[in-house]
């Protein structure tokens, strides 16, 4: 056990630690999650770039990380995870600037009510909750969040009431969403775990289908036959 629990904060489960010297993305760093794992990784000394896909909010919520952490080291690179060309001109930018990577959170995500296509004719969740993870050889673990008052739901207005009026006491609120992305990032109680999956800052049990070795071939597979260049 971490010593942490589902009420933990980001900054609670990186209290004390000096990540200075280290770089790290975080995707979808704008709102939400993404927004909270980068301003503490911030505030904690970590050189942080934003990988959005829009250039604009991403200035202007770096104001607001500055006024936490003023001594912060942000930079904003242009990244569209439902596009593999994007991806790609992300990564040979990002190889060219010549800087380190130490940690690479995959956060962003997308929840869409109606069904959507990518630039590569792709299903669109498919494409930027799955195939923007694509080849690098690392400490990997997965993690969920949670129950999370993030705008994800922004497009299921009837959905959003329900969460807001009846399960608003079993909700995390940003802070507490973040806990457990910024745990695996910095805490250094999973120095040189990998290959685990993460809930409230504690190492848990996935479920049967998650472990089914089988099927996770045929994902891979499938993945790369999709994001193999051409």
């Amino acid at each position: 056990a971490s010593g942490f629990s589902a009420s933990s904060t980001a900054e609670e489960v990186t209290e004390g630690i000096d990540g200075s010297g280290l770089t790290a993305i975080v995707t979808g760093a704008t709102s939400g999650i993404g927004y909270e794992t980068a301003r503490v990784l911030a505030m904690r000394g970590v050189h942080v770039i934003m990988a959005v896909r829009n250039i604009v909010k991403a200035t202007q919520v770096n104001q607001t990380i500055f006024k936490d952490a003023p001594d912060a080291k942000i930079d904003v690179m242009e990244l569209d995870l439902s596009s593999m060309a994007s991806l790609r001109d992300f990564a040979a930018k990002y190889r060219s600037s010549g800087l380190p990577l130490h940690i690479l959170i995959n956060n962003a995500g997308v929840l869409s009510p109606q069904f959507k296509l990518s630039k590569e004719n792709i299903e669109l969740h498919f494409a930027t909750n799955h195939l923007g993870e694509e080849g690098v050889n690392i400490t990997a673990n997965s993690l969920h969040p949670g129950f999370v008052d993030t705008d994800i739901f922004r497009g299921h207005r009837i959905f959003s009431v329900i969460c807001n009026k009846i399960l608003s006491y079993f909700i995390k609120d940003i802070s507490q969403g973040a806990a457990t992305t910024c745990y695996l990032a910095l805490n250094t109680q999973v120095k040189g775990v990998t290959g685990e999956y993460f809930s409230d800052s504690n190492s848990k049990k996935p479920s049967a289908r998650a472990n089914d070795q089988e099927l996770a071939k045929e994902l891979w597979e499938f993945s790369m036959g999709l994001t193999s260049s051409k």
